[in-house]
């Protein structure tokens, strides 16, 4: 899948923002709306090795569990995540946030983009795959502004399974 890209801009200073970000267990709260059932891989939710694994919420999608760990983390310009995900986690995900500065706010952009291992990936992919990314990316980054500027709409934060 080609990249995804998505981008808001939130009345916050970029290292609070990044902060926010870096943590991945917060990644839950304006994400849960696609991404659902997250368990953290480590205590540890916050920097560079920081990962976990989650579900697709998408209908017809058996295969919907996926990962992500924190590999690159550069404070306060970016945070890139790789992760696998689909039948037998045979598909490569990266995800990447920016933030750059931007009046007196930030700027985030996300991308997502999916690397197909088979053609039948390749296939499931061509059923809007792409389109769901982009909608649901976005609206993500709404509920990340919202939680950020007013403390609003928070879902739930991911914990370690069993804790």
């Amino acid at each position: 899948m080609d990249p995804v890209k998505s981008s808001i801009t939130i009345g916050r200073p970029r290292e609070e923002v990044f902060d926010y970000l870096a943590d991945i267990a917060n990644h839950a709260e304006f994400s849960d709306h696609f991404l659902t059932d997250w368990h953290l891989t480590r205590l540890d939710s916050v920097g560079h090795g920081a990962g976990a694994r989650f579900r697709y919420d998408r209908r017809l999608d058996r295969f919907g569990w996926a990962d992500m760990t924190f590999i690159e983390v550069e404070r306060p310009f970016r945070i890139v995540a790789v992760g696998r995900g689909g039948k037998f986690n045979r598909n490569k995900t990266y995800t990447t946030w920016t933030l750059m500065p931007s009046g007196g706010g930030t700027r985030v952009e996300y991308t997502t983009e999916i690397e197909p291992r088979l053609p039948t990936d390749r296939i499931m992919e061509a059923f809007g795959l792409r389109r769901w990314f982009k909608r649901n990316g976005r609206k993500a980054l709404q509920r990340l502004q919202s939680i950020l500027e007013e403390d609003h709409e928070r879902g739930k934060r991911a914990t370690v399974a069993g804790v």
